[in-house]
């Protein structure tokens, strides 16, 4: 795939550094081989033409439609099936955690929330996580929240399920005004007989930690409470990373880490501690998103890292190896301040507040709640 954006590097690099700090060693921790998803699977949520035009064009064949044959979905040898790995090991993950084998589970090269039913779109070939959460349904859950983290608005996922009031998809993204796929605006809040079912924050270029966060915890804890999942299944992307090469937003880790740990609070709280988490986006390969997926996987697997822990020599020179013109991040942080003060109604909000005022006005009143009233 030469210099695509979606490098698997990241991933080698976040198992690597999570393995190098204990992480994935730790009591009752467990990494399983998934089996990929069967084209019946896949066609819980693809169209079975789509499907097949998808496993020509891992032959080697070159095609040009469905969204393949261009720069954000080249064709491969092989992509139906790595595709469908990932697909499989997101639906494992969630299976799991439905059926009490576990609280937890993370399924961390997936979140290819672009894919639609019936094209690829935005370095995604199959929606994983839509591919997970029909599985809940069909193993009979009534109600599953989605919450996309990703800079990115999730709309695939948000397509998908439209129209399903037992599914409720959470969006917090880069306004779509200024970066793909170009959707995820307030006044998108489901379909015919589910409505608002769909939630989107849309953040002007340029927020931060305490922007972010703000405006994540303006709506996303009350919109879960009135909801009352049974499961909460997030997609975590690090791409609102301040040096991501592909968006505008300006995180730190240690905000992304704080944003994982506001996840685990609430999977606890309201879907009784069951959380499936899958990666995302993330495209400073080396910079970011190792080291937030570790703090991922930190969280979701027991204690939270100290962000003042040294990366270790051993991966650092890894690093270096695999991606020598990255700068390789010394420790755990970036030194971020992750603190954040509770939105408040006010007579000269700033864009934040205003994008945070927009989607409560929209989408409280389905929930029974008051827009206005900043204890909702």
């Amino acid at each position: 795939m030469g210099d695509h954006p979606l490098d698997p590097v990241r991933v080698e690099l976040t198992m690597a550094l999570a393995r190098s700090l204990g992480v994935l060693d730790r009591p009752g921790v467990t990494v399983q081989r998934p089996e990929p998803a069967t084209d019946a699977v896949l066609a819980t949520v693809h169209d079975p033409d789509y499907i097949a035009v998808v496993k020509a064009a891992s032959t080697g064949r070159r095609i040009s439609m469905m969204g393949l044959g261009t720069l954000d979905n080249p064709t491969f040898v092989g992509m139906h099936e790595a595709s469908a790995l990932i697909a499989g090991a997101t639906r494992r993950a969630a299976e799991a955690v439905w059926l009490g084998e576990t609280d937890r589970a993370v399924s961390i090269s997936g979140g290819l929330h672009h894919a639609m039913p019936d094209r690829a779109a935005g370095f995604c070939v199959y929606n994983d996580p839509a591919v997970a959460i029909k599985r809940v349904l069909e193993l009979g859950a009534e109600r599953v929240a989605y919450v996309d983290i990703d800079v990115h608005h999730g709309d695939g996922v948000q397509e998908i399920f439209y129209n399903d009031p037992r599914v409720l998809t959470i969006s917090l993204h880069e306004s779509p005004r200024t970066l793909f796929p170009g959707t995820g605006f307030p006044d998108e809040t489901g379909g015919a007989g589910a409505e608002g079912s769909a939630v989107n924050v849309a953040l002007p270029p340029g927020t931060d930690d305490k922007g972010w966060l703000r405006a994540f915890h303006a709506v996303v804890p009350g919109v879960l409470r009135a909801f009352r999942p049974q499961l909460l299944f997030t997609q975590c992307g690090a791409d609102t990373y301040r040096h991501d090469p592909l968006a505008n937003l300006r995180l730190t880790v240690d905000g992304q880490r704080a944003a994982y740990l506001a996840l685990r609070d609430l999977a606890t709280e309201v879907a009784s501690g069951k959380w499936v988490a899958s990666g995302g986006g993330g495209y400073a390969l080396v910079e970011c998103v190792p080291r937030a997926w570790t703090h991922l996987l930190a969280v979701l697997t027991g204690d939270a890292l100290d962000p003042a822990v040294e990366t270790p020599a051993a991966w650092r020179e890894l690093a270096a190896e695999r991606r020598p013109s990255h700068r390789v991040p010394p420790a755990m942080t970036d030194g971020g301040d992750a603190a954040w003060n509770p939105w408040v109604p006010g007579e000269s909000p700033d864009a934040i507040d205003r994008s945070i005022m927009a989607t409560r006005r929209l989408t409280f009143p389905f929930f029974g709640l008051d827009p206005h009233d900043p204890r909702d």
